[in-house]
């Protein structure tokens, strides 16, 4: 577990508060036009989880092996505070993370993610013309159909692509519009979720050909290497599909491959009903799904209601994992294929 300094931390946080405050009255002394541009948003989410088939404490308590969602009992997941300015060419956005889901989102933040680092997000950004924007600092990644933020998924506990996909970049992005609903993006960046600086000397290249709402991203990495679709198509009014799907060749003849799938049912303006499928495969002892095999594979199923009361989402969730090797442990402590849960889950938005 990362031990983190509480002096430094409350102080960090009373710093937050001050110096949202002074952005708050400075842009009250600015015409209406410009109170616009600058924003504070982000969210607050907790959640409940309980194995279905195993234990729900102790050396025997199992949970997937996918990031975020995996305490047990009431649970916290993070607070987000996001602070942004639109100018007319110029912004910046800085987004701040607090809790168990904050911290595990810097995981590989090398100076500071043990003493409290809490900086989610943190660049500026150039829009040159109309169809082309630089962005030159930290920033969440391009590849993927989930993010970190729990406002931005349908499921509450993430996939395994997700979870073994990068995380964040540091370094500078070029997005072009294409026009006709193509863009391009270029990036080059510190290698993969190491975020304060570049301890090695080497560098990530990433690029991304979007169309109409489909993309097809790709990353290179000191001899790791992954390409990724995203998307997803409107059925009709009602049924959306999402679609991801991902192959990673590492440096040490591991990896993966996986592809997921997210049907959603929208039942009524307050109430959505969405399913996330997913198989997930390693080449070699890879050790996402836990099973210390080589070459396992697991098929995750999660069942996610959404019911919206104004800003407030609850979301509860059913989730099934079938791996091909054991990955999991019963409450007797034996290894076993298959482990189920609940999750009740409250995400907050501002």
């Amino acid at each position: 577990m990362k031990t983190i300094n509480t002096t430094n931390f409350v102080k960090k946080l009373i710093f937050l508060f001050l110096l949202t405050g002074s952005f708050s009255a400075l842009a009250q002394e600015e015409d209406t036009a410009d109170e616009k541009k600058f924003t504070i948003s982000g969210t607050v989410d907790a959640y409940y989880r309980a194995n279905l088939n195993s234990a729900n404490s102790g050396i025997n308590y199992s949970a997937p092996g996918s990031s975020f969602a995996n305490l047990p009992g009431f649970a916290l997941g993070m607070a987000n505070v996001i602070a942004s300015y639109e100018g007319e060419d110029v912004g910046f956005v800085a987004d701040l993370v607090f809790g168990p889901r904050g911290t595990d989102a810097i995981f590989a933040s090398p100076l500071y993610s043990a003493t409290g680092n809490i900086v989610n997000q943190l660049y500026v950004y150039w829009n040159v013309s109309d169809a082309v924007t630089l962005t030159f600092g930290n920033f969440n990644t391009f590849l993927g159909y989930e993010v970190i933020s729990p406002a931005g998924n349908f499921n509450y506990s993430t996939s395994y692509l997700f979870s073994y996909g990068p995380f964040s970049h540091t370094g500078l992005k070029a997005d072009f519009d294409l026009g006709s609903d193509w863009s391009l993006m270029l990036a080059v960046m510190n290698p993969t979720d190491i975020t304060e600086f570049n301890p090695n000397g080497k560098y990530a290249y990433g690029a991304q050909l979007g169309y109409s709402g489909q993309y097809l991203n790709l990353i290179a990495d000191d001899g790791n290497f992954e390409i990724d679709y995203t998307g997803g198509f409107d059925i009709d009014e009602d049924l959306y599909l999402g679609i991801n799907a991902a192959y990673f060749d590492a440096s040490d003849d591991t990896g993966f491959a996986g592809v997921a799938l997210y049907p959603q049912y929208k039942t009524s303006d307050t109430f959505t009903l969405g399913l996330r499928g997913e198989y997930f495969t390693e080449t070699g002892n890879f050790g996402a799904i836990g099973t210390g095999v080589d070459d396992s594979s697991v098929i995750a199923l999660t069942l996610t209601g959404s019911a919206s009361i104004g800003d407030l989402v609850i979301k509860p969730e059913l989730r099934l994992d079938n791996a091909s090797d054991d990955a999991f442990l019963d409450s007797d402590g034996a290894s076993m294929k298959s482990l189920s849960s609940f999750v009740l889950a409250a995400v907050y938005s501002f």
